[in-house]
């Protein structure tokens, strides 16, 4: 019982270096039957459990990801614009999205990963789009890669990385990277002759050995037609409540306003620095003996730095009373 206690305090000692906060706790050990893997998703589709995916671009959004139990964590090129203001998806490059991956990847050891190939490196060829997913793999730390669109060469794509061993999540109707062609953010499958296209899409993808299709910006009619033709689970992102699963994008429902939650916060912190109430005693733990304070003040002296002695002084006999700095 006793060598068991000592093991224990001696591991804690051992990592003591390691941040307790949930956020900031450094690399955690990777529950291998906690992970969510393409079996975990395909029981899931297969029982009709809803799945849900979430976008994470950094370590502690990911981290929350994590927490909440979300089943896939998807690492989106919108980062190009959430994360780095542009207009569209389209500059951010294959570097700076794996250095996002990575990010998110230390942060969410559970969900199944997935990250998107930017715009640029996987059109060219077969070949490209190959090097690219091993890229996102191998250096990213994702379990799979996400491409959009359904033109023939972006079938051939996705049927190359699966055939790399790599597996991949499809996506169709609004794909952001097409936006030259598309004439902007407009949503599709709003006729007969589109509607048909974003189905005949997904069965491509689908036939093309994709484990999952990204439906974005369709009409429920349409979203439930692809759910019900294809023999693997759709994600819907605006597409409705009939889908094998969500993601939910910026004009969806909001679940909460983080952004008023910090700005309140922000604003209190301002005020509180303005008015000298922040940082209190309680915020100041580091302390100097009276003995040593007399000590540093001499010493201060001696130095010709008699302003700065008097201060010091005078910060030590504040600390003793309420904190608060005299005006």
């Amino acid at each position: 019982m006793r060598r068991s206690l000592l093991v224990r305090q001696l591991a804690r000692r051992l990592l003591s270096n390691v941040p307790e906060s949930t956020v900031y706790g450094g690399p955690r050990p990777q529950e291998a039957a906690r992970r969510v893997t393409l079996t975990t998703l395909r029981g899931k589709h297969r029982r009709g459990e809803p799945i849900t995916v979430v976008t994470a671009y950094d370590y502690p959004s990911a981290v929350h990801v994590d927490s909440a139990g979300i089943d896939v964590c998807l690492v989106g090129d919108s980062a190009a614009m959430v994360v780095h203001g542009h207009d569209t998806t389209l500059p951010i490059s294959l570097d700076l999205m794996l250095e996002h991956c990575r990010a998110v990847a230390r942060g969410a050891p559970r969900p199944l990963l997935v990250g998107d190939l930017p715009f640029g490196c996987y059109e060219s060829s077969a070949a490209q789009a190959v090097d690219s997913a091993v890229r996102v793999l191998k250096e990213g730390g994702m379990d799979a890669i996400k491409l959009e669109g359904g033109a023939p060469s972006r079938i051939s794509a996705a049927k190359a990385i699966v055939e790399a061993g790599i597996a991949v999540m499809g996506h169709v109707g609004l794909t952001p990277q097409a936006i030259s062609v598309l004439g902007g953010f407009r949503p599709q499958g709003k006729t007969v002759d589109s509607a048909v296209k974003v189905v005949e899409t997904a069965l491509a993808l689908q036939e093309a050995g994709c484990f999952s299709v990204v439906l974005e910006c369709v009409p429920a009619p349409v979203a439930a037609a692809a759910t019900s033709a294809l023999k693997i689970p759709t994600i819907g992102i605006g597409a409705g409540p009939f889908c094998s699963g969500q993601v939910t994008p910026k004009f969806c429902k909001q679940f909460g306003n983080v952004g008023d939650v910090i700005n309140k916060a922000l604003s209190e912190y301002k005020q509180e620095v303005e008015t000298r109430s922040f940082p209190g005693p309680s915020h100041t733990p580091y302390k100097i003996t009276p003995t040593d304070v007399d000590g540093f003040a001499n010493a201060l002296q001696k130095m010709g730095l008699n302003e700065a002695a008097d201060a010091a002084a005078a910060a030590a006999e504040n600390s003793e009373k309420d904190g608060t700095p005299e005006k």
